[in-house]
Order: C-alpha cells, then sequence, then structure tokens
C-alpha cells in the first residue's frame, strides 16, 4: 500500500492508463514499432531532465540548456562538414567538452560569484543562443554535408534497441549512482534543503554548485550531437523552447522548485509522460493547440500536487552524515 502512495508509482501507473487509453481509440498506437518510436523519441527529454534534476534540487534552473544544446550540436556540425575524416567518438567528445565548458560558466557566476540561477542562464542563454548565428553566419548545415556516420550514429541498434536508448539508460544509472551512493549526490540535496546549514557542517557549495552546472551542461552538449545526427539537420533554432519542455518534465515528476526534493526515476517519469502526451495527441488528430493546453494544465496540476505535498511533510531535514562537520570538511 505504501509503494501505491509513492509519486512514481503513481506517475507510472497515469502513464500506463493513458497509453491503454490512447491505444482504445487508435490501436496502432500500441504497435511495437510505435512503442519502440516512443522510447527513442523520449530519450533526449530524459537525458537532459536527469541533469536539470539536479540543479532544480539545488534550489537553482537551468534556462541556458537548450541553447548549450543548439551551440554544441551547431558546433558539432560545422567540424564534421569541415574535417569529414573525424570519428564519431572524437565528434562526440568534442560536444562533450564545448557543453561542460558552457555549464561551467554558468557554475562559476552562480557558486563563486552568489548570482541568482535564473538571471545568469537567463542572460547565457540568450548569449548562446546568439553564438549559433555568430558561428553559422544563419546559415544550415544539411545532411549532405554530414558524413554518412555522423548521421547513422544515434538510430544504430544494438540487440535490436537504438544506440539512443542505450545512451539513456547509462544517463539514467550515472545519475542514480550519483544522486544515491555518493557524497557529491548527497550534498546537492543538502544544499537544496538547508543552503546556511550545508554550509556550517562545511560543505564547498561553490564548488558543488560549480559542477552541477558543469554536469547539465555536458548532457546538453551530448544531447546537441545527438539531436543533430537524428535529424540530420543543424539550425539556429535548433530546440527552442525546449528548456521549458525539460523543466515540465521534472515539476510533473515531482521534483520541488523549490529545492532538495526529487528522484531519478520521478524525471524519468515525468518525461516520460510528456513524451506520451506529445506523440499520442496527433494520433488521436487533438489540434496543437490543445496539445499545449493540456500540458499546461498538467504542469499547474503537478505543481499544486507538489506544494500540498510539500504542505503536509514539511522540509527534509539534512542527512545524517551531515551532523558531523568535520568529517565533510575531510571529505571535501
Amino acid at each position: 500500500m505504501n509503494l501505491l502512495k509513492q509519486r512514481e508509482t503513481l506517475l507510472g501507473l497515469l502513464i500506463i492508463l493513458l497509453i491503454g487509453m490512447v491505444g482504445l481509440r487508435a490501436p496502432i498506437f500500441l504497435s511495437l514499432s510505435s512503442m519502440s518510436n516512443l522510447l527513442t523519441d523520449s530519450t533526449l527529454l530524459i537525458m537532459l531532465a536527469l541533469t536539470q534534476m539536479f540543479v532544480i534540487v539545488t534550489r537553482g534552473i537551468d534556462l541556458s540548456i537548450a541553447s548549450n544544446l543548439a551551440l554544441s550540436g551547431m558546433m558539432s556540425a560545422l567540424l564534421a562538414a569541415k574535417f569529414p575524416q573525424l570519428s564519431v567518438a572524437l565528434i562526440i567528445l568534442a560536444a562533450l567538452g564545448i557543453g561542460l565548458f558552457l555549464g561551467l560558466i554558468n557554475g562559476w557566476l552562480i557558486g563563486s560569484l552568489n548570482l541568482p540561477p535564473i538571471v545568469v542562464t537567463l542572460g547565457t542563454m540568450s548569449v548562446y543562443r546568439g553564438l549559433v548565428f555568430v558561428l553559422s553566419g544563419g546559415a544550415w548545415v544539411s545532411s549532405n554535408q554530414m558524413p554518412a556516420a555522423f548521421i547513422a550514429f544515434p538510430l544504430n541498434r544494438l540487440l535490436g534497441v537504438t544506440y539512443l536508448v542505450w545512451i539513456a539508460a547509462a544517463a539514467i544509472l550515472v545519475t542514480w549512482f550519483i544522486a544515491r551512493y555518493t557524497r557529491f549526490g548527497r550534498d546537492l540535496y543538502a544544499i537544496g534543503n538547508q543552503p546556511v546549514a550545508a554550509r556550517y557542517v562545511g560543505i564547498p557549495i561553490a564548488r558543488r554548485l560549480l559542477w552541477t552546472y558543469g554536469f547539465s551542461g555536458m548532457m546538453a552538449g551530448l544531447c546537441g550531437y545527438l539531436w543533430v545526427a537524428r535529424y540530420a539537420v543543424a539550425y539556429t533554432e535548433i530546440a527552442y523552447g525546449f528548456e521549458f519542455t525539460v523543466i515540465a518534465a521534472c515539476v510533473i515528476g515531482g521534483i520541488s522548485i523549490a529545492g532538495g526534493v526529487g528522484t531519478v526515476a520521478g524525471a524519468v517519469l515525468g518525461a516520460l509522460f510528456l513524451s506520451v502526451i506529445n506523440n499520442a495527441l496527433p494520433i488521436v488528430k487533438v489540434s496543437p493547440f490543445w496539445q499545449s493546453a493540456l500540458t499546461g494544465i498538467v504542469i499547474l496540476t503537478a505543481v499544486v500536487i507538489n506544494a500540498r505535498s510539500n504542505k503536509k511533510t514539511g522540509r527534509q531535514i539534512l542527512p545524517l552524515h551531515l551532523l558531523n562537520p568535520s568529517d565533510n570538511r575531510r571529505a571535501a
């Protein structure tokens, strides 16, 4: 019974119910190919929601994530077009490095200079998006300019499953391990719950925030390459506005904007829920306006539920391992 009361369990059951209802209206939605496409379509949103979860847990927000993705993706496409002999692995490493660097800029401004995350990432969002236009000259990089291996990689299959799904699965495992078993992950929850107390017990807040935003940026860089390669085109408005979809997935998954509350499972299920809606509604011939309206209603409902849950349970206390300041200073 306790399991049924958990937010993640209820959200998972709601996703299954939604898929079943759409399947009754349009049986083709339940086909193996349709479910495979749904899973593949959800991967980028899942990956970005995972690292956005860590940012939100610290009472922060990363509005630059989609612009980071666009800039990393465009630079990957330009690199592949200019040097077609480069291996896909090197291009992926370049995308990861670009994304990490852009994320670390956010982390340094927020952690070291103590600037508000929403202001910093709103500014870098505009800067990064502008750089996409500057570097590309406003021109597209189309599929005939990209090497075949560059384009094929995300949708190649291993054991019948696309690489995109395998990469997303690896990202889920890594973020779950960080959140559950590492001091770094536990420190993020402590910062989000009680930042003053976290500083008192010796948690290096500036360093934690630096690498949290760096991690978010690195994931955006990886997704930038995957996005461009999958759709075989790079243009100035790649993923325009996608940062709000990522944040919505986190909110629906029960990650509290107030910080300190959130799980990897919640981020994944929130992303899956939005992916099901986005894939299902066109099949049942719902207009784009109602798709946006329904998504907005779902987000508002999730916010209300989160607020009521926080009032009932109160803020979480610091984990027991934080009660000894000297241990944390040695670990830091």
